[in-house]
């Protein structure tokens, strides 16, 4: 019975693993200390989108046995829209993915400078930190190598240890039932929360894992009859991520300090379980959700150029390594350029959770083409969810902007 459950496993886990990264811990803990339980209705949202955005994207691998992107390359005849929805798609996720790929590396960092301290290396008027070079030299590494799925498993397995920390620490904290249920179904937005909001949004619900299911799905299941599979695969692990979200939110708003800026600050939501110890707790979870983020983000990045290019969707190809080297290159040099590490994934999520409407409507036209998908395609209840998610994305994007301006 066991081995037939890990044998069911699919790529649900995978992708619930990319959005708990170093990202998702550090926006999960800046919306439980500056808002406390105000933003649960976010993050419960961003499950249910998640989770109906995962389950299309999972039908139309196994249905089409085609990636996303080249289901989009070969369903739009004109030649010069064609070229602008490419152009626009690979702009989106080589921009986001380099931004959430400097956001991994620097969770990464965060994590081994609450052990070994911040090394700098200054070369003339440039200053180098050490810590990102080497987070991007593993995964470079594990990525060239193309046999990372042992060492993967072995990365979730601590990010899985880290949740469960977080989860007693939830439940250590003694938190009010009432005001948790409060704060998950009455949606409201405090002063100067609206880019948290979309922070909180774009950690959970990650453009580039639609992409990246899509092709892992096809891979893992070949028949029709496998959906109700991928269904359940996606169910359950996407939930249990986002209850692991909550979970750090509710944890966080016991911090009493407002100002976090790094590693033991953040440690401070793991104190009531672990005492002074929670600093390496955190610093190990923070390193293997950094190691493991920073090789999903540029593969799914190459997944997504492959597809729209028409290239060979093959670790060895030179074209293939080609993409993720630049995304892992770019990711180092963002995240050494001197920048807070927190402000660095602040902007990640903030940037994926503009980028969201983009490519949310790409799907939905596409699970709508019979020619695709056939009596697989959406349902009308299907579609009317689908708008309202694409509406609620389109529209806070625009208040992120709007907010953004305002700033500047």
């Amino acid at each position: 019975m066991i081995a037939k459950f890990f044998k069911n496993i699919g790529p649900g886990p995978l992708v619930a693993a990319a959005f708990i990264g170093p990202g998702t811990v550090t926006v999960c803990t800046l919306a439980g200390v500056n808002f406390g339980f105000a933003l649960l209705w976010a993050m419960a949202l961003s499950i249910f989108a998640t989770v109906f955005l995962q389950e299309m994207a999972a039908r139309l691998g196994i249905v089409s046995q085609k990636g996303l992107s080249e289901i989009i390359r070969e369903e739009i005849k004109h030649p010069i829209l064609k070229g602008f929805a490419l152009l626009l798609i690979i702009s989106a996720i080589v921009v986001g993915n380099a931004a959430y790929e400097a956001g991994n590396i620097s969770g990464g960092a965060l994590g081994m400078e609450a052990i070994v301290g911040n090394v700098v290396w200054e070369i003339g008027q440039l200053k180098l930190n050490v810590m990102s070079l080497v987070i991007g030299v593993i995964a470079f590494a594990l990525l060239y190598i193309g046999n990372y799925k042992v060492l993967e498993k072995a990365f979730v397995f601590l990010v899985i240890l880290m949740s469960f920390a977080f989860i007693t620490t939830a439940i250590l904290t003694k938190p009010n039932l009432i005001e948790i249920f409060q704060g998950i179904l009455i949606p409201e937005v405090p002063e100067g929360s609206i880019l948290t909001i979309i922070a909180l949004i774009g950690t959970t619900v990650v453009p580039y894992n639609l992409f990246l299911h899509a092709s892992l799905a096809k891979t893992k299941w070949k028949s029709k009859s496998d959906l109700p599979l991928a269904k359940k695969d996606t169910l359950v692990a996407v939930i249990l991520g986002g209850l692991v979200s909550m979970c750090i939110i509710i944890a966080a708003s016991a911090i009493q300090q407002q100002t976090i800026t790094n590693t033991a600050d953040l440690a401070l939501g793991l104190e009531p379980l672990f005492g002074s110890y929670a600093k390496y707790f955190l610093a190990a979870g923070l390193f293997a959700a950094g190691i493991t983020s920073a090789i999903t983000a540029p593969l799914a990045a190459a997944f997504v150029a492959s597809g729209c290019l028409g290239w060979k969707s093959d670790l060895k190809s030179k074209k293939f390594k080609a993409v993720w080297m630049i995304i892992v290159i770019l990711g180092v040099l963002f995240s050494s350029f001197g920048f807070k590490s927190i402000e660095i994934i602040k902007f990640a999520q903030v940037a994926n959770g503009l980028l969201l409407p983009v490519i949310a409507g790409f799907l939905l036209w596409i699970m709508n083409k019979s020619a695709v998908l056939g009596p697989y395609k959406n349902s009308k209840l299907q579609n009317i969810l689908g708008l309202i998610i694409l509406v609620i994305t389109i529209f806070l994007g625009i208040k992120g902007i709007l907010s953004v301006f305002e700033l500047i």
